[in-house]
């Protein structure tokens, strides 16, 4: 007894004092047993068992946020308990009791951590993670790797995102309904995350985040067809053309929200969230991107690897161009998204696709080159009118010259061919228009369009139709460049001069050759004087001449109205003053009714009548291809399936562009420039 009270009494604490290490543990027991105590009041409410006293739909972050909190608290010293306890005393009966508690608050914690992410779905959805927050997402999230955490309420964060009254004034009702929602939805999810991480269930947390937010991401690019789409791109040369445009437009319309929204919105959540560990963080978004982003950037690659795709129609350029330009315009944010160790594989993916389009590119614009060199219609367009490939190959080029700085990338390193340079004379380096490969380009495949159409123009049985031919195909080049302001700055307007000087030589040539006949018939000097019997002798001459030519050249054409007003003010300036002064010497030197009735049955013509005929000139209708609608002795050309295609419309641009057809029947980009 003496003894025992020795040890309880502290006036006889100088005669017995029990080892310090046996005083100190029996202390920090005694803290221990308390705060399992507490934790065991607390968790036994609001955990998670057969018994507990809360509703299973019941969400404890939503309608008792001070008790989440408490949760949240005494689970982080539950934990300092346990941390105690297995180094100084691990068989401890209150080890497994404080076990048992965690696991209950770890499995409501997940509960809570799910009905988060699931209910709030309509907030957590990429658009409204990047369009909400994206602008201040520092400073109202404070994401950074040293993030402490959490002691104060989550809508202090949401308070501190609203203070600012230049950034929040312009936000209507409905955004600042999903703000309220969004920030501390967001902060409790971190605050959950930060709690299983510390507390070893970081597995189960992790598990959940990317069964919801995998399925999330999966449903938005389902919704553009992605999936569809990866399964199905090895067989495009078995698709007709309509499928594979819908499945074209599908990818460029779906890229730019995959990339900008949907993944982009899952970083900032992801970062967000699991802001603790970045080791979790790249799982977890790793795991809920790499399948669609790999599916989505995979797309282009396949597309370009169906050679029966890509040359089966040389449109499709264009589809490859805009695959190349959205993936040019994307690929920085894919970079900075897709920025992991673990994550390479995307961009990867995104390189190789890319470089799949670099390599098909110039492929594609050899295999257009060809196609207009092998072009093999035999018939030749009635009256010398504008041939269809001449109208296709420049409506192609007018269209293509809108992505000049796409091909200006792709084309640095692909030159002409040694067997392939341009005449001096014809393009040169010093011309107006920009220096490089894709200026060069151009001017090759309209030079190989020309020598094209001269082959065609010696097949005419007529030297002047052969001349009005070229006339009318090089004004329609020299048009169409003029007016489509991308062709003119990338040829320059040296080379447009040099081409204008060709079409009123050819106008010449055609002047000279198909009227020399009435030309001759007139006298050489103008101002010499002619006798009676010499003025009537050249009348009869040019009478019949004038009605031989007129006869066969009535049905010849002119397509460009400018063009052939120029013609005709030039015929009539070589040949109705001379006649006139001629009809009106015979005239003014009759004298009798006999006299003038052989004179008018000699001379067919009246000055005026003659003026009448000449400005009818070229006025026969032309058809879409610019050739005479009537069939002469020569045949309107027919549509070539080299140039015969289905119609190409851009597609999930920011730049509107005419919709052209290249049909070789019609002028499909008047939309566009008119011509």
């Amino acid at each position: 007894m003496r003894n025992k009270l020795s040890k309880s009494s502290p006036s006889s604490s100088h005669h017995f004092r029990p080892p310090l290490p046996s005083s100190v543990q029996t202390f920090s027991e005694s803290i221990m047993e308390e705060t399992i105590q507490t934790a065991t009041k607390i968790i036994t409410k609001w955990g998670y068992c057969e018994d507990s006293r809360y509703s299973e739909t019941e969400s404890l972050f939503k309608e008792h946020r001070k008790e989440a909190e408490e949760l949240t608290a005494v689970i982080k010293d539950l934990q300092s308990a346990m941390k105690y306890l297995l180094s100084t005393k691990s068989s401890s009966q209150m080890l497994a009791q404080g076990q048992n508690l965690l696991q209950m608050a770890m499995k409501r914690l997940q509960k809570e951590f799910y009905s988060i992410l699931k209910t709030d779905t309509v907030y957590l959805d990429p658009e409204s993670l990047t369009t909400r927050l994206s602008r201040r997402l520092n400073k109202s999230l404070s994401i950074s790797n040293g993030l402490s955490e959490r002691s104060t309420a989550p809508e202090s964060d949401f308070e501190d995102y609203c203070a600012s009254e230049d950034d929040s004034k312009n936000i209507d009702d409905s955004g600042l309904e999903i703000e309220r929602i969004l920030i501390p939805a967001m902060n409790d999810l971190r605050m959950i995350a930060n709690c299983m991480i510390n507390s070893g269930y970081a597995v189960e947390c992790m598990t959940v985040y990317k069964n919801v937010r995998k399925s999330m991401v999966d449903e938005g690019l389902f919704r553009f067809g992605i999936q569809r789409l990866s399964s199905a791109t090895s067989h495009f040369h078995k698709m007709n053309w309509e499928t594979t445009e819908l499945k074209i437009k599908n990818w460029l319309n779906a890229v730019n929200f995959a990339v900008k929204k949907l993944f982009y919105g899952e970083k900032i959540l992801c970062d967000h969230v699991f802001s603790s560990s970045e080791t979790i963080r790249e799982s977890c978004f790793y795991e809920v991107t790499s399948d669609g982003a790999l599916a989505l950037f995979g797309f282009p690659e396949q597309i370009t690897k169906d050679k029966t795709y890509l040359h089966k129609s040389p449109e499709r350029i264009f589809r490859i161009l805009d695959l190349y330009e959205v993936i040019i315009e994307i690929f920085p944010d894919i970079e900075s998204i897709f920025c992991f160790d673990s994550t390479s594989a995307v961009r990867s993916q995104a390189e190789a696709s890319l470089a799949e389009l670099v390599e098909a590119i110039p492929r594609m614009l050899t295999k257009f080159e060809s196609a207009i060199q092998k072009e093999n219609s035999k018939s030749l367009v009635a009256g010398g009118g504008l041939h269809p490939l001449t109208r296709y190959v420049m409506n192609y080029l007018a269209f293509l010259s809108d992505y000049s700085a796409a091909l200006s990338d792709v084309l640095a390193d692909w030159p002409l061919d040694s067997n392939a340079s341009l005449p001096e004379n014809y393009f040169d380096r010093s011309d107006d228009g920009p220096s490089g490969n894709v200026s060069v380009r151009f001017a090759w495949l309209i030079l190989v369009l020309l020598c094209k159409l001269d082959g065609k123009a010696k097949r005419y049985p007529d030297v002047s139709l052969s001349y009005l031919f070229l006339t009318n195909n090089l004004r329609y080049v020299v048009e169409k460049v003029r007016r489509n302001s991308n062709l003119r700055y990338l040829l320059g307007d040296r080379w447009l001069a040099k081409l204008d000087d060709k079409v009123t030589q050819y106008a010449a040539d055609y002047q000279r050759v198909g009227w020399s006949q009435v030309i001759a018939a007139l006298p050489s000097r103008p101002a010499a004087e002619i006798s009676l019997k010499k003025a009537k002798d050249y009348l009869v001459k040019f009478n019949a001449a004038f009605d031989d030519t007129y006869r066969k050249q009535k049905e010849w054409v002119v397509a460009d109205l400018k063009l052939r007003d120029e013609i005709k003010l030039s015929l009539a300036r070589k040949v109705l003053p001379m006649y006139r002064k001629l009809h009106n010497k015979c005239r003014v030197s009759l004298t009798t009714e006999r006299e003038i009735e052989g004179f008018q049955s000699t001379v067919i013509f009246a000055p005026e009548d003659l003026e009448n005929y000449l400005f009818q000139l070229f006025e026969t209708e032309t058809g879409d291809d610019g050739g005479a609608s009537s069939s002469g002795t020569v045949t309107a050309s027919s549509p070539s399936p080299a140039y015969s295609s289905p119609s190409h419309t851009r597609t999930g641009r920011t730049r509107s562009r005419a919709t052209p057809s290249f049909s070789a029947g019609s002028d499909s980009l008047r939309s566009r420039d008119g011509g």
